[in-house]
């Protein structure tokens, strides 16, 4: 993987300034890069999949309120947030293709991931976009943290695919309040919050299970029982990582939620260290 672009300089007045990678994908890194595993790999790759449309789909709903904001501050991290989301969805693009081309259907995915987003845009009302973004970036920033937070996650991944979700996990973590703040700014309304996080968290771990074995149908291989076997083990048996999440997870109906109670400073600059290192660049650091 190469990432050598350099730091472009600061596009709005925030701590929230967009990173463009401009990764390419070595093409020795193996099918299942993750541990040799193909369970953890493809669970993973499916959860990409949904990374290009969904980040748009977000821009969008925050986009929709951007010139109502009235909080200055707020305004500015709209702007990178929007920066950071649309790179996200860039480098997800690049790496679907690098698994598409390693014969997993990723395009099947995205095309329909891509009529789902377009539904909800003309069914869903602004406010429950809006909602739903909440939601999901709740659960983007829960797992980017788990990862920031616990690097033994990641472990056995080939190097060669570290910086992709290290550097998407660290700006998830950075931009986890933006969309939240303008929902309370220009919607505030605690109902329509919490029953869309329920309705998204049916919907999130129902379509992770289906865009999986969409992948997997797609695939030219048997599927590794054992490594199915192990791979829920892995996420709710020991070490558990999703059980980890219940107590963040349930906090997100309190009325006074908010994503930066949880301080995650150090471990962003944590993360920032580690991906220099990976990549050479000494400027991610700054």
């Amino acid at each position: 993987m190469n990432a050598k672009a350099p730091l472009p300089k600061k596009v709005n007045k925030s701590e929230i300034q967009p990173r463009k990678m401009d990764f390419r994908f070595d093409p020795a890194i193996p099918r299942y890069w993750f541990a040799d595993d193909q369970f953890k790999t493809i669970l993973l790759t499916a959860l990409s999949c949904t990374f290009p449309e969904g980040e748009r789909f977000f821009v969008r709903s925050v986009r929709h309120y951007q010139k109502q904001i009235e909080d200055p501050l707020l305004r500015e991290q709209v702007k990178g947030f929007i920066g950071q989301e649309a790179h996200h969805g860039n480098e997800h693009d690049a790496f679907n293709d690098f698994m598409e081309a390693r014969g997993v259907p990723t395009k099947k995915v995205d095309a329909f991931v891509n009529r789902g987003m377009r539904f909800m845009a003309k069914h869903l009302s602004p406010q429950r976009q809006l909602a739903k973004t909440c939601a999901l970036e709740h659960f983007t920033a829960m797992l980017a943290e788990l990862i920031l937070e616990n690097p033994e996650f990641l472990d056995g991944m080939d190097e060669r695919m570290l910086p992709l979700w290290l550097w998407h996990a660290v700006e998830e973590s950075e931009h986890k309040a933006v969309a939240f703040d303008v929902y309370q700014e220009q919607v505030d309304n605690y109902w329509v919050r919490t029953s869309e996080m329920a309705f998204t968290t049916v919907e999130f771990i129902g379509f992770t299970i289906f865009h999986y074995m969409q992948l997997r149908r797609g695939m030219d291989d048997p599927t590794d029982w054992p490594s199915v076997r192990n791979g829920f083990n892995w996420l709710l048996g020991k070490p558990g990582w999703l059980r980890k999440l219940g107590k963040s997870y349930i906090a997100y109906y309190k009325r006074d939620f908010h994503p930066s109670k949880r301080d995650s400073t150090f471990l962003r600059k944590q993360g920032l260290r580690k991906l220099a290192r990976l990549l050479d660049r000494p400027e991610l650091e700054a």
